[in-house]
């Protein structure tokens, strides 16, 4: 993916090839997720189209080097005006400060005013997984008429049972089916770790493989749509909607939704942080102790339902 050729004119000579260089470094040596990959070339996209518009002209390295505190406020405050919230804000200053990192690091150019620039505060995401029954309701009432809802079946099964993100589902192949009851997925930042499955998540896997009409090679897709191509998210998002509807199950119910539970519950059932911290995958604990958070919010919902002097005043 190459930044637009509008962008580009925008440019100065030398800094539409700087501009390759660093897509090329967030492909091959920062394997960045494809979102955000895509979130970051916008990013820049829009701050050049920002920068050319202030300055009439074609901008060039030494554009972006000189450019000041002023600069980059503005065009936060234009992003802002134009309906941006905190967190689209905070992103687009991340993927900024990465290519112009980048460009410190590669000795190209250097630029002190965006060490000054702070991010919008964001409030701390709460989890928001189902409650047990509400998880088990939803996989055991789910249709299994054809091949496509038992995939369904099999998919949500794997990202309760396994608490897998929901890419991380659909870009298993064959030759990546569970071995000795261990699955090996390829997360965030390449980083591979061992999950254990269930013999109810191998089972469901095992029917949709039966069902499938689709031959199985080792490095085909294990999640296929219609076509026979590799499951889209979107489809995999809008067959949740469907059940969410025909189960009377909350809107926070999404296949995302289903790993928070996984954490949750097991964290309910006595895991703790670090054994969730290494299932999930997650670099930092601190990203796993939001699902305390959801715990000690649960409880109190449990405390001021079923205590006696709950609802009266002391």
């Amino acid at each position: 993916m190459a930044i637009k050729i509008a962008t580009l004119e925008k440019c100065e000579e030398d800094l539409a090839k700087i501009l390759q260089d660093w897509q090329t470094w967030l492909r091959v040596e920062k394997n960045m997720s494809k979102h955000t990959f895509r979130a970051y070339t916008s990013d820049i996209t829009q701050f050049l189209n920002f920068l050319a518009d202030h300055h009439g002209a074609a901008i060039s390295i030494n554009n972006l080097s000189d450019s000041s505190v002023t600069d980059f406020r503005s065009w936060l405050s234009k992003k802002a005006l134009s309906g941006a919230g905190n967190a689209s804000r905070a992103r687009s200053l991340s993927g900024l400060k990465n290519f112009l990192s980048w460009m410190d690091t590669q000795g190209i150019a250097h630029n002190a005013a965006i060490n000054h620039i702070r991010a919008p505060k964001l409030p701390r995401k709460v989890a928001r997984p189902l409650e047990e029954t509400q998880a088990f309701r939803l996989l055991d009432q789910m249709p299994e008429d054809d091949w496509v809802n038992l995939r369904d079946k099999a998919l949500f099964t794997m990202l309760y049972g396994a608490g897998l993100r929901i890419d991380e589902a659909i870009s298993l192949n064959v030759e990546n089916l569970p071995r000795d009851g261990l699955l090996r997925v390829r997360g965030k930042g390449n980083k591979e770790r061992q999950v254990p499955v269930l013999k109810q998540v191998e089972g469901t896997l095992d029917i949709y493989r039966k069902t499938c009409p689709f031959p199985e090679q080792p490095a085909r897709p294990l999640f296929l749509g219609v076509k026979g191509k590799r499951l889209n998210q979107g489809v995999a998002q809008k067959a949740m909607r469907d059940l969410r509807r025909a189960l009377n199950l909350p809107e926070t119910a999404t296949p995302h939704a289903l790993r928070h539970s996984f954490a949750t519950h097991l964290l309910q059932n006595g895991a703790n942080l670090r054994e969730i911290q290494e299932l999930l995958g997650h670099a930092s604990l601190s990203t796993t102790q939001r699902y305390t958070d959801v715990n000690a919010e649960e409880l109190m919902r449990v405390y001021k339902s079923a205590h006696p002097r709950a609802k009266k005043s002391f």
